[in-house]
């Protein structure tokens, strides 16, 4: 596996602090973040590479076992115990004049050597490879929890996908990776989720966005709309002498927050009044007198 510099792929070096890689993490996701980079596939590569290099090195365990071991971090348990192992028999031979042969070279070098090696050696345990997929989903998909069957190197599984996957986000399903070899265990399965846009709704975050068409008599004199959302429909009340661009939150009818069941973000409608069109001369005649009544 090649080695992969979370820290450049973030812009920072090894001394920052949890808060520099938060802090990089989620200037860079806003930076090239899916939905605002549609039909980019560079940009989609590096938010899965961000996301990846995050979930490494804002976990402190696995970021102290990645500075110390580099592209072989994943298997850092393993070579703790296997040397451990040999430190023990080297110990309890030490009588006998046995000397236990040291490792050199890099710790990959020393996986390969345990790996198949001479007679002497145990063959160690080793975790199974990770596998990628992606799922495509819709927008109103996304918005609630529901199950898929993915099929995954030959096998079926059943997940369940929570509402409020973002496009982009990756989630792991541990242990549905490819088998470990000698006994050891499977590796993960890492999904990329790619939401569609929808043709009346723009999301960003938990919260939705809306252009509503709004009928000028309404506009004026207020009255009553039947309004779209991703939840059904509500009613909604407008005020008289609406402005064209005019913008209202209805709260709470955004989207779900994900893992967080009951929470929602807000949706925001604007309004865009619409001019009639092919007026009678009755109509044309009651407008020029609005005009010369001012």
């Amino acid at each position: 596996m090649n080695f992969v510099d979370y820290y450049k792929i973030l812009g920072i070096d090894k001394s920052a602090s949890p808060k520099d890689v938060k802090n990089a993490y989620r200037k860079l996701a806003r930076k090239y973040h899916p939905d605002l980079n549609p039909n980019n596939q560079d940009a989609k590569t590096n938010f899965q590479q961000i996301n990846e290099a995050n979930e490494v090195l804002s976990d402190p365990e696995k970021r102290k076992k990645y500075d110390q071991y580099g592209k072989d971090w994943q298997h850092a348990d393993e070579f703790e115990k296997q040397k451990q192992q040999q430190s023990q028999y080297a110990g309890s031979q030490a009588g006998g004049g046995f000397s236990g042969r040291q490792s050199t070279g890099d710790f990959s070098e020393f996986f390969e050597s345990m790996f198949g090696g001479s007679g002497r050696s145990r063959q160690t345990k080793f975790r199974g490879e990770d596998y990628t997929t992606e799922i495509q989903l819709d927008l109103l998909d996304a918005y609630k929890t529901h199950k898929q069957t993915l099929t995954v190197n030959g096998n079926n599984i059943r997940i369940t996908i929570p509402a409020g996957v973002e496009n982009g986000q990756i989630i792991k399903i541990p242990g549905h990776g490819g088998a470990g070899t000698n006994g050891g265990p499977n590796g993960d399965l890492y999904i990329t989720f790619s939401v569609a846009n929808h043709p009346n709704f723009k999301r960003l975050g938990n919260n939705v966005f809306a252009t509503v068409d709004l009928d000028i008599y309404t506009a004026v004199l207020g009255g009553e709309i039947i309004l779209d959302t991703l939840d059904g429909k509500v009613k909604l009340k407008v005020k008289p002498e609406t402005q064209n661009g005019t913008k209202v939150k209805l709260k709470g009818k955004g989207f779900p927050v994900y893992k967080n069941e009951g929470q929602f973000g807000d949706l925001q409608v604007t309004y865009s009044i619409k001019v009639p069109t092919n007026l009678t001369e009755k109509q044309k005649e009651l407008f020029e007198e609005l005009r010369n009544s001012k």
